[in-house]
């Protein structure tokens, strides 16, 4: 019977994940981003506290997961070393939209929609990022990157700067063969590679060229960045509907 788990960073937020993983983002084996590199990535604050990684839509929609839940949740735009406050913008998160299918057991559906009360301005560090346009697999094996202010290593600390990592996609077979029931490759994607997310935050993207394509969902329970329990992503492609029908409603 699978065991119930102990979440480094979000116990308070997800109280009874059912199987074996973890939940993350956070960088092992990667480099710290040239600042300002990626400008659609936010830091999902709370007290100042920086719990999720998310990313900027549109000038008013941040994409995370749906586990970040969290009440009275604040986007940090503009950041890179979150030590430093002179370039970030905080933002009040106004409405929260998670899947109406996420599931906390599983993290079937992983995804949510955060509308912040005001819109972004966007400039040079502050840009949104595109999503796919249609429904569709990224080839195995193509080369993509994640990034986080996540941990380091899956006990270390956490970095206050940004990090990013290269990871390429692994083939739908091999990560079904490895996750079993916990994955659906209708709705998730794997990577894999010498670096990429860990223990620490999850929400932020899986990045392919100049799109976010997944969003950071769950890995193994003990180890980060394992072959055999690769890092798990929400599919955004298999949502579109459903983001394009959450935006609209504002309009």
């Amino acid at each position: 019977m699978m065991t119930i788990i102990s979440l480094l960073l979000l116990a308070s937020l997800l109280p009874h994940l059912t199987f074996t993983g973890h939940v993350n983002v956070g960088i092992v084996n990667g480099r710290e981003a040239k600042p300002h590199s990626r400008p659609y990535m936010v830091s999902l604050q709370k007290s100042r506290k920086h719990v999720c990684g998310g990313f900027l839509i549109s000038d008013r929609f941040v994409m995370t997961a749906a586990h970040c839940k969290n009440e009275k949740l604040t986007a940090v735009v503009g950041a890179h070393d979150l030590k430093k406050g002179k370039t970030v913008v905080y933002i009040r998160v106004e409405s929260y939209h998670k899947h109406p299918d996420f599931n906390i057991d599983t993290l079937q559906n992983d995804i949510m929609l955060l509308r912040l009360e005001k819109e972004v301005e966007q400039n040079r560090i502050v840009k949104i990022i595109s999503i796919p346009t249609q429904e569709g697999d990224i080839e195995a094996d193509t080369v993509c990157s994640v990034a986080g202010w996540g941990r380091l290593s899956f006990k270390g600390k956490r970095s206050t700067r940004l990090m990013e990592a290269d990871v390429k996609i692994m083939n739908n077979t091999e990560c079904n063969n490895k996750w079993k029931d916990n994955y659906s490759a209708s709705q998730m994607m794997c990577v894999y590679g010498h670096g990429g997310s860990c223990s620490g935050d999850s929400g932020g993207p899986l990045v392919c060229g100049d799109t976010a394509v997944g969003v950071t969902s769950f890995g193994g329970s003990n180890v980060c960045n394992s072959r055999e329990r690769p890092e798990v992503y929400a599919k955004i492609s298999a949502y579109l509907p459903w983001i394009h029908s959450i935006i609209a409603h504002f309009k």
